[in-house]
């Protein structure tokens, strides 16, 4: 009985947001999410070479995928590029999940199951969200542009401000804010993907690169939290024993 109503439930879901979205639209997410999934996949990969051993992660594996953002910005979409565009994106993974493997390796060290929890969080709030943002009105979330920028303007103010003052009240305040925004981003750039593709774009490449930082700031984020948590329940423990 409840398996069938599952079934139902996700039937009807899928049903209705085959009628929200037009053919063309459903064809280009598509290819959004696929490449977004396999960036995703690299960044695992990347993550593993870092906590197998074999290449350390570092400063230099950062500047590389800086170095590859910057690269496919200032390589447009022509129709005929999409082989070093998609090679790009990849490398942007790997490097960014490398580049994770630093905290990665520091949470397993705690807790192993915290990678499991922000895992499983992470797909969550992104899968709520988006599916938020198809259901909902044209448009509808595009205003949180303009207040997500001013917030992380004011999170830089507040990071630089606390290197002076070392506040633990600020860091908390800071890491749950970030968190708050990021899932923000998640509505603003899936309207965004879609209102962009309205008006004749279709560069799923630089879309999915939209969503994948999203996703991985997310991620970072609910590692942290959780991270911190776990760091305040072995003092607790500390002090009762």
């Amino acid at each position: 009985m409840a398996t069938s109503f599952a079934n139902f439930s996700f039937e009807r879901l899928t049903q209705q947001m085959g009628a929200k979205l037009d053919p063309r639209l459903r064809e280009h997410l598509s290819k959004v999410y696929g490449c977004l999934a396999a960036t995703c996949g690299m960044a695992t990969v990347g993550s593993y070479i870092h906590l197998s051993g074999l290449w350390q992660a570092g400063l230099l594996s950062g500047l590389i995928s800086l170095g590859l953002v910057l690269g496919l910005l200032f390589t447009p979409d022509n129709g005929k590029n999409l082989p070093q565009r998609f090679g790009m994106l990849m490398g942007i993974g790997m490097f960014t999940g490398h580049s994770l493997g630093l905290l990665l390796q520091y949470v397993i060290y705690l807790n192993p199951a915290i990678v499991v929890t922000a895992l499983v969080g992470t797909v969550t709030i992104f899968s709520c969200l988006t599916a938020a943002a198809f259901f909902a009105k044209r448009g509808s979330y595009l205003y949180l542009g303009g207040m997500l920028m001013s917030a992380l303007s004011m999170m830089a103010l507040m990071n630089l401000g606390n290197l002076f003052f070392r506040s633990y009240f600020v860091h908390d305040i800071n890491l749950y804010l970030g968190l708050l925004v990021m899932s923000g981003f998640i509505l603003f750039d899936t309207q965004m993907i879609m209102e962009k593709h309205h008006m004749g774009s279709n560069d799923f490449i630089g879309h999915s690169l939209d969503l994948f930082y999203d996703v991985i700031n997310v991620f970072r984020r609910l590692l942290m939290i959780l991270a911190q948590k776990e760091e305040n329940n072995e003092r607790r423990k500390r002090k009762n024993n």
